[in-house]
């Protein structure tokens, strides 16, 4: 029997993470839960059918992440999937009155602690026998497209998907693939507001309700690229509610 894979999800307590760390316990594997509320975590582990390991991390401070994936190497001896998904965004605003420090903060998650997280699976990866692994990255539609008054959050997307082709780039002869999901409209606590009321600003300036899809199917997503063998990566996937104003000017 092929013995149990390792997962690493950031962000795993609610959302997109939760519901991929959930698909990822289906298919077989052992998910560290990491993210910055405990109790979220532990709600996740509870729900799980498989073994989980709660993790309690931040992965905008670097010894926060040191000691995440030390703890993993720790615990389960190799790491075979990172899925960088842990993001925070920024109020709605226009691009000049952006506060420096909202800013940085979603510099620090979304962009530095993906960084930060891929530095460290790397060195686990490609140190342990048989070596290799897999590092999935949540770009998101906003790495395409952005939403009005969205720079900071925006831009870091942006970045994300330069990152995942550097990363795909410079550590395939390690036998780590890299790729990205691109995720529109899963139906989550934070888009919320997009079927509620008049619905979230349009580029035109109307509001209009978006349609979303379930979450789950986000996850289902991840487990297809995850299984795929180290000589194939999906690069980029998009999954998307079918009805939601991307394709075409909406």
């Amino acid at each position: 029997m092929p013995a149990r894979k390792i997962a690493l999800v950031t962000g795993a307590g609610t959302g997109v993470g939760r519901a991929v760390s959930l698909a990822l316990l289906r298919e077989g594997y052992a998910v560290v839960l990491a993210g910055r509320r405990r109790e979220k975590l532990e709600e996740v582990a509870r729900e799980a059918n498989g073994p989980t390991l709660v993790a309690p991390a931040d992965v905008a401070d670097p010894a926060s992440v040191k000691a995440l994936f030390a703890r993993t190497r720790e615990t389960y001896g190799r790491l075979d999937l990172l899925f960088n998904n842990a993001g925070i965004g920024a109020p709605a605003m226009p691009i000049d009155a952006v506060p420096l420090d909202k800013w940085q903060a979603v510099i620090a998650t979304n962009l530095t602690g993906v960084l930060l997280c891929t530095q460290e699976a790397i060195k686990i990866m490609k140190a342990q026998n048989p070596r290799g692994g897999r590092i999935i990255n949540n770009g998101s539609i906003s790495a395409h497209t952005p939403r009005p008054g969205s720079a900071p959050y925006t831009a870091t997307k942006h970045a994300v998907t330069g990152l995942t082709k550097q990363t795909a780039l410079d550590c395939r002869n390690d036998e780590i693939c890299c790729g990205q999901i691109d995720i529109g409209n899963a139906a989550t606590p934070l888009t919320e507001r997009m079927v509620q009321g008049e619905g979230v600003l349009q580029p035109d300036g109307r509001k209009m309700i978006e349609q979303r899809m379930a979450a789950e199917d986000v996850g289902r997503a991840v487990v297809y690229m995850a299984s795929l063998p180290l000589d194939t990566n999906v690069l980029f996937m998009t999954v998307m509610a079918n009805k939601m104003p991307f394709v075409g000017r909406g």
